[in-house]
Parts: C-alpha cells; structure tokens; sequence
C-alpha cells in the first residue's frame, strides 16, 4: 500500500513538472519600460523625383498588456517621439520628421517550463507624423495604418519581473508634400528592436 502511494505521489509530480505552466494568467497585467531602435528599411522611395533616405533613430518605449486568457495577451505600445533626418540623392538634407507609433497587438506567450518565455503578435499601426522640418519649403507628410508583427523572448528574473528582448515589424508608407504639392510617397517598413523591463502585477 505505502509503495502504491509513493508511486501515486511521484507519478502525480512527475505529470504536474511535466504539464504546461501558463506564461501569464488571464486578468494578469504588465507593464514594460525599454529602449526601442528603429530602423527604416534601406529602399524609402522617390521623393522630388530623387531617392529617398530616411535615417535611424533610438528612444524609449513602453509596454501595456492585458491578459485576456492564459497566455493570450492585448498589448499597447507607445513611445518617445522618434526623430528621422531625411536626405534626397544628389539634393542631401531635405529636412527632418518626427513621429509616434502607438500599436495594439495581440500576443500568444508560449508556456514553458524555463526562465525564458518565447512570444509572438500581430497588431495594427497608426503612425502620426508631426514636426516636420525642411530647407526646401514646407514639407508635411501624412499619417499612416498599417499592420505590425512580433517575436520576443522574456527571462524570467524573478517571480514578477522579466528581461525582454523583441523585434517588430510595421508597415509604414507616408504620402509627402512639399509647398503643398504631392513629391511623393515615403515607403518606410522599419524594424524596431526593443529591450525592456517588463513587471506583472
């Protein structure tokens, strides 16, 4: 009998170590606060008939996610205003622009049974512009909708607080006027790589 329960008691702990463990709970909170690189893509189209190049830029970012079900979370990030100097080929500097990227994504946290939580998400993008700058005139550029995909990993540091570390993907493209005439449309498509303390609650 005392065999039977330890065997009853060691197979019930081998399946609990062995069993799933949920990343996040659902009604569970977190918050993150980082640092984002953005990275256009290299190709930023024709502006004024020349090629385009719209630069890199690093600021803080910030995290909010709600956890809808085990695992399932709605995140919103939101940032310091990215700024990006803008050079036309043969023309060089053609100004400058600033803009914030809030996105709302959805994201499955892959249960495991380390320190290091894998994830992935897919979100929409609006992406305002503002501030703009230009030697040439008046240069304004148009706000952009789009969609934005995820990967992350989180380790685990202690009960509540993890390292994160991501890279995302937005869709961006941004009708450009100069003086009030069309030039253009800005195709940016930037990576972001973000590293962040992330706290639940």
């Amino acid at each position: 009998m005392k065999r039977t329960a330890a065997a009853l008691v060691l197979t019930t702990a081998l399946t609990a170590l062995a069993a799933p463990v949920a990343a996040q709970s659902q009604g569970d909170w977190t918050v993150g606060v980082g640092f984002g690189y953005l990275d256009p893509k290299s190709d930023n189209g024709t502006l004024a008939g020349a090629a385009a190049s719209i630069d890199d830029d690093t600021r803080p970012i910030f995290t909010m996610e709600y956890f809808i079900r085990d695992n399932i979370g709605i995140e919103l990030l939101a940032a310091t205003p990215f700024e990006h100097d803008v050079t036309l080929a043969g023309l060089g500097n053609a100004g400058s622009v600033k803009h914030l990227p809030p996105t709302l994504s959805v994201n499955y946290h892959f249960a495991t049974q380390s320190a290091w939580k894998p994830y992935v998400g897919l979100g929409l993008n609006y992406t305002t512009f503002f501030d703009e700058q230009s030697p040439l005139g008046n240069l304004e550029a148009d706000d952009s909708f789009g969609i934005s995909v995820q990967a992350g990993l989180d380790y685990q540091i202690t009960d509540r607080g993890a390292l994160r570390l991501n890279v995302r993907w937005f869709d961006i493209e941004s009708d450009v006027t100069l003086n009030g005439a069309p030039i253009g449309t800005a195709d940016i498509d930037p990576i972001l790589v973000g590293i962040s303390y992330v706290h639940s609650f």
